[in-house]
């Protein structure tokens, strides 16, 4: 019986490039994609025929067909056909939540080892037609005679062939992401310049980062390609003012394609264990899970004034903080996760203001700002991509790494969501 939780190790992660939309992985779904990359993950670290504690991952946009979608993967990586699997997500927080359940698992003592992972593709995205549709083809199933079957069928119109396609929209507001983010932009009186610096330092970061190496062991090659295909390692400031907003677009609008994260396809996998199986198989921990917490904000306005959408690790990391004993300024590196670069702005001037740290985080003081020449060093989501459920174990495996090379020192990581939520974690080594 564990009386102590045990110390949750890291052991590093692996995904597999992540690419634009309808470019490389159009024609390949959720289930190929998580298995290569949990696969990428058995072979870096000789688990083929191993049998894990469990394995998690989830993703956002999903086909019926993926019911079973983590399972499948783990038959086919490689691992022993009895490690277990279960689906979870939580919108683009999905494989941070995968690390944070399976961690917790691993400190209680239920498991010595798992696999938290996640994947999404937007371009594989699932079509589906109108519920009155779907009632006949139901009911056509359901028929016992010809006569019932054609009965049901008679009821059909043309118009029942026009499909619903999925959008990345709040059902409470009707609002997108990118939509309501713009709204945020406005609050804080954010300006296209300040979002094109920002989203310009990502890409820079990541180019120099890929150039130098650091990607090279978190990386897979698949289908045709070994490399973020998101990067623009040729954009300039001149280049991204050009761009004109997409949110809005009736001249006040200052979120463009350019400082807004891409529909991406991808997956990652991380793998995590406790300190005696990681010692058992000679295998080094490279950081530690210590704290998380997840938090929401009221974004539609139900109980009170709307809140920003993407607001909610405004909430979390502040909590995370005060149970961890830590100032905003203790860290070594920050990963921030870009869903746009308003976002990750709009998240540092709540922080740095008193007025929002008192009124909605009740806090005496303001948070303050940090060091941003210690923020998402090796780049951010907007440079590299953001395929929703895998986001979370992109950013873990990047920080833990960077921990390993310091060689100590301790890590944030603060992730917005849809649905108005939030889910941050800290790392140390």
């Amino acid at each position: 019986m564990i009386t102590t939780p045990r110390r949750i190790a890291i052991l590093g992660g692996m995904r597999i490039p992540f690419c634009r939309m309808n470019t490389n992985y159009m024609h390949l779904g959720n289930l190929e994609m998580l298995t290569a990359a949990m696969k990428a993950l058995v072979e870096k670290y000789h688990l083929k025929g191993e049998i894990l504690g469990d394995a998690a991952a989830g993703a956002v946009m999903k086909h019926s067909r993926d019911w079973s979608m983590t399972r499948e993967a783990v038959l086919g990586s490689g691992l022993h056909p009895h490690t277990p699997a279960h689906n979870l997500d939580r919108a683009c927080g999905t494989s941070l939540s995968t690390v944070i359940e399976l961690g917790s698992r691993i400190a209680l003592g239920e498991l010595d080892s798992a696999i938290a992972a996640g994947v999404d593709s937007a371009s594989d995205v699932p079509i589906v037609f109108g519920r009155h549709y779907q009632q006949i083809l139901l009911d056509m199933n359901r028929a016992r005679t010809f006569g019932q079957r054609l009965k049901a069928l008679s009821r059909w119109r043309p118009s029942d062939l026009k499909p619903h396609f999925p959008a990345v929209t709040e059902s409470r507001t009707g609002l997108s992401m990118g939509q309501s983010c713009e709204l945020m932009a406005k609050e804080w009186k954010l300006t296209q310049q300040e979002q094109d610096e920002l989203a310009y330092a990502s890409h820079m970061k990541a180019a120099a980062a890929w150039k130098e190496g650091f990607y090279a062991d978190l990386v897979a090659p698949f289908n045709g390609i070994d490399h973020d295909n998101t990067v623009r390692a040729d954009t300039t400031p001149e280049k991204l003012a050009k761009l004109k907003p997409v949110f809005d677009r009736t001249g006040n609008g200052t979120l463009t394609a350019g400082n807004s994260t891409p529909l991406t396809d991808g997956a990652s996998a991380v793998l995590l264990a406790s300190e005696e199986w990681a010692k058992a198989r000679g295998l080094p921990v490279q950081a530690y899970l210590t704290h998380f917490a997840v938090a929401a904000v009221d974004f539609s306005g139900m109980n009170g004034p709307r809140e920003g959408l993407l607001m909610a690790p405004t909430y979390a990391v502040p909590k995370m903080l005060d149970r961890a004993g830590l100032k905003l300024q203790d860290f070594d590196f920050y990963e921030i996760h870009e869903a746009f670069a308003a976002q990750l702005l709009c998240t540092l001037k709540a922080w740095e203001s008193a007025d929002y740290c008192r009124t909605r985080l009740g806090r005496k003081a303001a948070l303050g700002s940090i060091d941003r020449s210690k923020m998402n060093v090796k780049g951010g989501s907007v440079a590299l991509g953001h395929p929703f459920g895998a986001t979370g174990g992109r950013i873990v495996a990047g920080l833990a790494k960077l921990l390993a090379q310091k060689g100590k020192g301790r890590g944030l990581i603060s992730i917005c969501t849809g649905g108005g939520m939030g889910v941050t974690a800290i790392l140390e080594r």
